[in-house]
């Protein structure tokens, strides 16, 4: 008898935006995967088990995942944020086209999730009023000539950006010079949101201008929105501007 597997997004770290739909999977679940820090956040019962790993175990995982509920265990593989976005949905997809026919043959869904940017955006105004666009900044999976490539495209076209995975130890600098690309093609009026853990005790949010944004604003808890040149900001006496984009766009 074949088993489950859902894939769940945890939101952005906040137990209050957790979904019910999300709620409800966890409580069926029996064996759950993910990075330590994702499943940790779980409250689980006796006989729900954690079988956590390192962040950069994505296909791995997918894979011990997939051969439990293979054998009729009904599995959870858990992300932070949304698991479509940037995160496990798309990491158990690809195990499945490469794996065994009988993979294919699993009861699969994706529970989604509140994901960072939409976090971040709800806490400084409406920066994602208009047209958007997420991109990882992370070159493990596609080169870095590709990224400058699509920022290039992104900020000619007029779209508000939000970044994910800004920066790590192993990424000091790609950050900065995602920065350069678009100061080339961007007013350095541009508004940029620096969002880091929305919704968790330690959230902090920081406004500033493309010209003065740098890479030592941000860690891989922030998820940074660069606004597009018809974003604003709404100053408002003794309290933090808001920040949005107008649902209507002038012609290119």
């Amino acid at each position: 008898m074949r088993g489950s597997l859902t894939v769940i997004g945890l939101g952005p770290g906040n137990a209050h935006q957790v979904t019910p739909e999300a709620l409800s999977a966890i409580e069926a679940g029996e064996d759950f995967f993910g990075y330590g820090p994702y499943v940790d956040r779980l409250n689980l019962r006796d006989g729900q088990r954690r079988q956590a790993s390192d962040n950069r175990e994505e296909i791995s995982r997918a894979q011990a995942a997939l051969m439990l509920a293979a054998k009729g265990g009904k599995v959870c593989v858990v992300s932070g944020g949304d698991s479509g976005v940037f995160a496990m949905a798309a990491a158990v997809c690809e195990a499945i086209e490469a794996g065994p026919a009988e993979w294919r043959e699993i009861e699969f869904a994706v529970v989604p999730g509140i994901t960072a940017m939409l976090a971040v955006a709800a806490r400084v105004g409406a920066p994602l009023g208009h047209d958007f666009c997420a991109i990882s900044l992370s070159d493990n999976l596609k080169p870095w000539e590709l990224i400058e490539k699509r920022l290039i495209a992104a900020a000619e076209a007029g779209f508000v950006m939000a970044f994910y995975n800004p920066v790590s130890k192993a990424r000091p600098h790609q950050l900065s010079r995602a920065f350069d690309v678009l100061r080339a093609h961007l007013p350095g009026s541009v508004p940029v949101v620096f969002g880091r853990a929305a919704g968790r005790p330690d959230e902090r949010m920081r406004i500033v201008p493309l010209s003065e944004a740098h890479s030592d604003m941000a860690d891989m808890a922030t998820c940074i929105i660069v606004g597009s040149i018809e974003t604003r900001l709404i100053e408002r006496p003794g309290k933090a501007p808001l920040v949005y984009s107008p649902r209507s766009a002038g012609k290119i």
